[in-house]
């Protein structure tokens, strides 16, 4: 009969000496609590964790805000981030003015007054849409301005490009449409003069023109009109295209200045002499 081999069994892992000194154990002895800043730190932690579960919202984030820079990268890239931002600030300055504005034609200059003359903070909220709107308009030219001049418009960023020039004409329309909603004098009459000049454009001209008056004449649903594509329509439609370009810019990036060169490697350099 053939003999077994002899199989050796591995040593039974030795157990870490014990510590020195170690802190008796009382029974029944509780875990300290949290201060209130550690606790609250906690709960922020664990809502973050367990929105995230359940979305995996942090894998875009990464996405979106951790890309590689191109080297010469200066403040001329900051003026698309602050162009959103102004239109961050007239849509929020925008809904509290909605709040009070009456978009009627008996209403309209008497509700603008009360918000500058009697509202809280109504005069410093409608100071900053009027004004953040001149502002947007010219962060948008700026913008363009250095996505031409920077050749950002180039193979592969062409459809960025014609995103941003729809959304150049939508800011102005946006301007035109919101310069009425106070309707006093210098509104009402240098919109008849805005909307007689888009009438006189070829083919969609006259029906452009119609369109914004809502009839043959100026009355009470051309400010209807103006303040339903002001405030509804424009704002979501820039949302959206704001989005989308946004996409673009993450996933295809952004190009370096004109003035910067390529580093040569120099292993690259050898092998080609």
């Amino acid at each position: 009969m053939p003999k077994l081999p002899n199989i050796k069994l591995p040593k039974p892992p030795v157990p870490p000496p014990p510590a020195l000194n170690p802190a008796p154990k009382r029974p029944g002895a509780k875990k300290p609590k949290p201060s209130p800043v550690e606790a609250a730190q906690g709960a922020g932690t664990h809502a973050v964790g367990w929105i995230d579960e359940r979305t995996s919202l942090s894998g875009a984030a990464r996405w979106m805000m951790f890309r590689k820079i191109p080297k010469g990268t200066n403040w001329f890239y900051t003026l698309g981030s602050a162009t959103m931002f102004a239109f961050l600030s007239q849509a929020v300055t925008g809904v509290f003015l909605a709040m009070y504005y009456n978009p009627s034609v008996t209403q309209a200059y008497e509700s603008v007054r009360y918000i500058n003359n009697e509202a809280f903070l109504g005069e410093f909220v409608h100071g900053m849409h009027k004004w953040g709107s001149s502002v947007m308009v010219i962060l948008v030219f700026l913008h363009m301005a250095r996505t031409f001049f920077f050749g950002a418009y180039k193979y592969p960023r062409e459809l960025n490009w014609v995103i941003g020039v729809a959304l150049l004409i939508l800011t102005m329309v946006m301007s035109f449409t919101g310069y009425l909603l106070p309707f006093d004098q210098r509104s009402y009459w240098a919109t008849i003069v805005g909307v007689n000049i888009n009438g006189t454009g070829p083919l969609v001209g006259p029906y452009l023109n119609d369109f914004l008056r809502a009839g043959p004449f100026f009355g009470a649903t051309t400010l209807s009109r103006f303040y339903a594509i002001h405030m509804m329509l424009l704002p979501g439609v820039i949302a959206a295209l704001i989005g989308a370009h946004l996409y673009l810019v993450a996933k295809l990036g952004t190009t370096a200045p004109p003035w910067a060169k390529a580093e040569e490697d120099e292993a690259l350099r050898e092998e080609q002499v």
